[in-house]
């Protein structure tokens, strides 16, 4: 006689009521058994949350059946990432927001190592899980955040020009006809273009100098109606405190009035970095942003008005002045980090360093997902198993963090109180043999 399972925890019950709305959100109800079983897969404990290590974890006396059942989930199934992650949105971000308002909306990218040059979007590109330039693949995200929780809202792979111009590759990884080369800070405008559009609560934007340094980018959060905290380079030009380009030459009588801004030798811009060097000491103040860990976190900083100088000789009218917030840690030889940020005016130092740093939130997202859910660890080549094994490690984390907000903030990936089944005592995944071999 088989052993009586237990009746499920109420955090087994909660998981499989968000799991019944995803499933509603993938259409065809034969998708519904496969996604369940792959988000369970992707939470339970486990090194490799790939299909086939998870076909066996999932049902260890039938693999072959399970791993059919979600490879053609994940690579086949023309179900919706959007849809899917509407769905996970609406559920997680409300248990976020019992512990307070949306902060910020966070804009960052990850690369994923990967060898070979036929997996869609791999190229020889900067990959900061490096921090150098190596076969990667980069994806761009928009995440929401509170005080204490972020979620990725939006994800998408950054597709490079030898990519996006090779119609054979594009046809071989099945890349949509309406993706086209977009550069990363176009992308992340598009997210956030549908996030507006689908009436997220607002937030001012962050995001690293990746972004920060394309004058276009922050122009576009601007028109959008928001405000931004946005890293830029030491090289990045602006009008010191007071200055501003020439006005237009005056009017001789003749022809059309000029109306362009002007420069001279005399009257230029400078690079951030001299303009911090030029402060007086007085400039900076020591600044703790969050106390917590072993030590308070603190650095100098100074704040002032200014005005970003990008090509403004081609306009007719000056930017409007914003704030530079510049870091300088005590122990270096110059300054560190930049922002440029048109939070309000009567923003005090403070507050201007606390929603800086806050863009470090998502450290922790990209830390799991990858390491405990296996947003690395798809094996598939194509556009749309890449997608969708993403939105479903994301789906799976957005449980983690609403279970945190609510309920138990200890809640991480292989201890979410699901039913644990033994693996079959003969199976080794693809690999794992030579692995044994070499650490015998």
């Amino acid at each position: 006689m088989g052993t009586k399972r237990s009746a499920p925890g109420p955090q087994e019950k909660r998981f499989a009521a968000f799991m019944e709305g995803l499933a509603k959100a993938a259409g065809h109800a034969d998708r519904a058994v496969p996604l369940k079983a792959y988000c369970t897969g992707l939470l339970l404990p486990g090194e490799r949350k790939s299909v086939e290590p998870m076909a066996a974890r999932l049902a260890p006396d039938n693999v072959r059946r399970m791993h059919q059942s979600l490879h053609h989930l994940v690579a086949d199934a023309p179900w919706s990432d959007e849809t899917i992650l509407e769905q996970v949105r609406g559920y997680v971000l409300s248990a976020m927001k019992t512990q307070g308002p949306v902060q910020a909306w966070i804009v960052d990218d990850t690369g994923f190592l990967k060898k070979g040059t036929h997996s869609v979007g791999v190229a020889r590109q900067y990959c900061g899980q490096v921090g150098k330039q190596d076969n990667c693949r980069v994806a761009v995200s928009l995440s929401v955040s509170t005080n204490t929780a972020s979620l990725p809202i939006a994800f998408r792979l950054y597709l490079p020009e030898v990519w996006a111009n090779d119609a054979e590759h594009r046809k071989q990884a099945g890349v949509p006809d309406q993706i086209r080369f977009q550069t990363k800070p176009q992308i992340a405008l598009e997210q956030i273009r549908q996030a507006l559009k689908d009436e997220v609560s607002r937030g001012p934007v962050l995001a690293d100098a990746g972004y920060g340094f394309d004058s276009q980018f922050r122009a576009g959060v601007t028109e959008l109606g928001l405000s931004y905290v946005v890293g830029v380079q030491s090289s990045t030009s602006v009008w010191a405190p007071g200055k501003g380009p020439l006005p237009a030459k005056p009017w001789s009588g003749r022809g059309r009035p000029p109306r362009l801004l002007r420069r001279n030798k005399n009257h230029q811009p400078v690079p951030v970095r001299q303009l911090a060097m030029s402060l007086p000491s007085a400039a900076w103040k020591t600044i703790t942003w969050r106390v917590g860990g072993r030590h308070p976190l603190k650095s100098r900083f100074a704040a002032l008005r200014v005005r970003p100088a990008h090509r403004d000789e081609k306009r007719s009218e000056p930017y409007p002045d914003e704030w530079l917030l510049i870091e300088w840690p005590k122990d270096e030889s110059e300054p560190t980090k930049y922002w440029l940020s048109t939070l309000p005016k009567a923003s005090s130092m403070r507050e201007l360093i606390r929603i800086a740093k806050h863009r470090w939130i998502i450290e922790r997202d990209y830390e799991e997902l990858k390491q405990e859910l296996g947003l690395g660890h798809y094996e598939g080549r194509g556009w749309r198993g890449f997608h969708h094994h993403a939105t479903l490690c994301i789906a799976a984390y957005g449980f983690l963090v609403a279970e945190r907000s609510r309920f138990s903030p200890s809640t991480r990936a292989g201890h979410a109180g699901l039913p644990v089944p033994k693996l079959p005592p003969d199976f080794e995944p693809r690999g794992a043999a030579t692995h044994s071999r070499r650490t015998a």
